[in-house]
């Protein structure tokens, strides 16, 4: 049989003031009707499910169930699974935080039939790119990292509603998107050494929305409506790059693999893309790039830069940089190597770049 490169792509983008209340339209205009299942989380359901749920019925949904997720594991996802097994509903919308999102990615999937289920994201932050992205991080499963799951049919993002979410949020978002400096720097030097399949347009994209965001830094720190239009911009065409190239890696590498590994070593300590942030500056000096501009820009979109702001010790971060070539092994060749750093040489690179005093 030929081979074959499949881009999965969201359907529509919808990004605006009081979308929110037309998800019962578009779901309508999409082709799905009658049943739909709302996952979304205890504080998220009033800030947002409610209105999904009352949009739903208002546009002719009769079998319409919500259920409220406390975290991203495999357990809640079990939960949805089974509450699709019940209602057999023609669409799920996912709806709130990456965690929420998330489950609903994962859940879409039937492992037995290999058959998926369409699901719309619907997010109240702009915290990283999983909003639009075809990758899942649950806890519980074989992996430290996330996995590729599919892309959603649709992203409907109210600019309303999101703006109104903690500044610290849209900081992780912006932080995210520029650690694809360092991965498509990964990424370019895996198909270099190790002759790995590459990209060059999907790569491109993801240079270009760390770019824009660097470009519009400080009208991000202001954190008026625009800059959330602006990283949402940037969040779902990172997500859409790696639609686009089959892997994450448009959009992680070495700074998502300090990222993950810190989370062993420290117990999910700050947001995913503060934590990125952070490896973003170092893995960058270590590809020889300008890591000063991007420590600079984090500190200019109010983003962690250095360990304390973190929340966590000198010493994890010197056991996440040592440990961090391990979280993929040979699967993801980065500027780490196979071998990794060693504790004098990830404690020189935490010093020089001020990660640690």
């Amino acid at each position: 049989m030929e081979s074959f490169h499949r881009i999965e792509l969201p359907r529509e983008i919808i990004i605006g003031r009081e979308v929110i209340s037309k998800v019962g339209n578009f779901c309508q205009t999409y082709g799905f009707q009658d049943s739909a299942i709302v996952v979304t989380g205890p504080k998220t359901f009033h800030i947002a499910g409610e209105t999904v749920l009352n949009s739903l019925k208002e546009y002719g949904f009769s079998k319409v169930e919500c259920i409220k997720i406390p975290s991203a594991d495999l357990e809640n996802v079990k939960r949805v699974k089974q509450m699709i097994e019940e209602l057999s509903p023609s669409i799920l919308i996912g709806v709130g935080g990456g965690k929420n999102i998330d489950v609903t990615k994962l859940a879409c999937l039937d492992e037995t039939s290999n058959k998926t289920l369409p699901y719309i994201s619907v997010p109240t932050v702009a915290s990283h790119d999983g909003i639009a992205s075809p990758r899942a991080s649950i806890r519980g499963l074989d992996t430290s990292y996330s996995v590729m799951v599919q892309s959603p049919i649709a992203v409907i993002a109210d600019t309303g509603i999101i703006k109104n979410s903690p500044y610290r949020y849209l900081a992780s978002g912006s932080a995210d998107v520029i650690a694809n400096i360092t991965a498509t720097a990964d990424w370019e030097l895996a198909y270099k050494l190790k002759s790995e399949y590459y990209g060059e347009f999907a790569n491109t994209l993801a240079k270009m929305c760390a770019e824009f965001i660097i470009r519009n830094a400080r009208v991000i720190t202001k954190g008026i409506e625009e800059s959330y239009r602006i990283v949402l911009e940037a969040l779902i065409s990172s997500g859409i790059a790696i639609s686009i190239a089959g892997t994450s890696r448009p959009a992680s590498g070495s700074e998502h693999a300090f990222s993950h590994a810190l989370d062993i070593v420290a117990g999910h300590p700050a947001l995913h893309g503060e934590q990125v942030g952070v490896g973003t500056i170092m893995m960058a000096y270590l590809h020889g790039l300008d890591w000063e501009k991007i420590r600079e820009t984090l500190r200019i979109i109010r983003a962690p830069t250095n360990a304390k702001q973190l929340g966590v010790s000198d010493e994890a971060i010197i056991k996440a940089l040592m440990k961090a070539h391990e979280i993929r092994g040979s699967s993801r060749y980065t500027i780490l190597g196979e071998n990794g750093l060693t504790k004098e040489a990830a404690i020189n690179l935490a010093k020089v770049c001020e990660v640690i005093e």
